[in-house]
């Protein structure tokens, strides 16, 4: 059975599940089980540290849209409360919404750093993966996001 603090449950968005034993849930709902679990040991861990860090690898593979934006807000959120976030995350358009900051690597080394509307660029998708997709950018605050397009895979490094 999934046990654990009401508050929790719902900011996982997990709480429907409490009568449910783990094996049965869907893997989108075992990776927001995860999350809370993770919830709560940095609710636990604030007892005994005051500076927190949160790593997520890919927190939002197996889930729709709706659910990655609850757990990436919740996210932000301990971040606003001085936990430091450090996210994998193989969706660009997530990463510029939700990072700060973004560390770009290829093949292991670190090619670009900084924030999102800065290091997300035309030459640097086509250089490190490979594909000529634009980068676009949303007219309020510059927030960039790729525009991926049938047949461009491969034709960036041609």
């Amino acid at each position: 059975m999934v046990v654990l603090d009401n508050t929790i449950g719902r900011r996982a968005n997990v709480a429907h599940l409490a009568d449910r034993a783990y094996p049965t849930l869907s893997g989108g709902e075992q990776a927001r089980v995860q999350f809370a679990r993770v919830l709560c040991q940095l609710e636990a861990g604030r007892t005994v540290a005051d500076r927190q860090v949160l790593f997520l690898d890919e927190p939002t593979a197996s889930l729709d849209l709706r659910h990655q934006g609850a757990l990436l807000d919740a996210a932000a959120g301990l971040a606003a409360t001085g936990v430091a976030v450090v996210a994998i995350l193989h969706d660009l358009n997530l990463a510029a919404a939700y990072a700060d900051r973004l560390l770009v690597l290829d093949g292991g080394r670190l090619v670009a750093g900084g924030r999102p509307a800065e290091v997300l660029t035309d030459d640097l998708i086509a250089g490190v993966f490979g594909v000529r997709w634009p980068v676009g950018r949303v007219p309020a605050g510059g927030q960039p996001f790729l525009l991926p397009h049938r047949g461009a895979a491969g034709r960036a490094r041609d």
